[in-house]
């Protein structure tokens, strides 16, 4: 969604949201990690956090993921990071790259599985942060709010 004034014209309006669009690909493409960089990263947290034992064989984003941030199959050794989290703040990706690190380790949700996350010091601030994003989504849109046009 992108806000502008209500008191630009049809062609302003579509003239800014191009610009603003291209402004905003350019610096995602700056900011996100290609899958090599993802699982150079997903190897760093592995040794930090797991002193080496969680080894992915593959490690990469998918936009196939719309209703979770990542999926791990263990018997592969396959990790896949949804493409939104791109942009988000590194701590929340980690926490994530860690999540998925540690089924590779416990493949369930279970008691062994948290203590293992237990390690990673911003997990609470992480689980907070998805889930005020999953909230925030939620959220009615409400155009002309404020004085304000959308254009989406």
């Amino acid at each position: 969604m992108v806000l502008i004034p209500a008191r630009m014209s049809e062609a302003e309006e579509q003239r800014w949201v191009n610009v603003m669009l291209d402004k905003l690909a350019a610096q995602e493409s700056k900011r996100a990690l290609g899958d090599a960089e993802l699982a150079e990263r997903a190897r760093r947290l592995s040794d930090q956090y797991f002193d080496g034992r969680a080894r992915p064989a593959s490690v990469r984003w998918v936009t196939n993921q719309n209703t979770r941030w990542g999926s791990c199959t263990p018997s592969e050794g396959s990790i896949r990071l949804s493409h939104r989290l791109q942009g988000m703040p590194e701590y929340v990706v980690d926490y994530v790259l860690v999540h998925e690190l540690a089924h590779l380790l416990v493949p369930g949700h279970g008691p062994g599985f948290w203590e293992l996350l237990e390690a990673y010091p911003r997990t609470e601030r992480a689980r907070g942060y998805l889930e005020g994003v999953v909230a925030a989504e939620r959220l009615p849109h409400v155009p002309g709010a404020r004085g304000e046009r959308s254009a989406d």
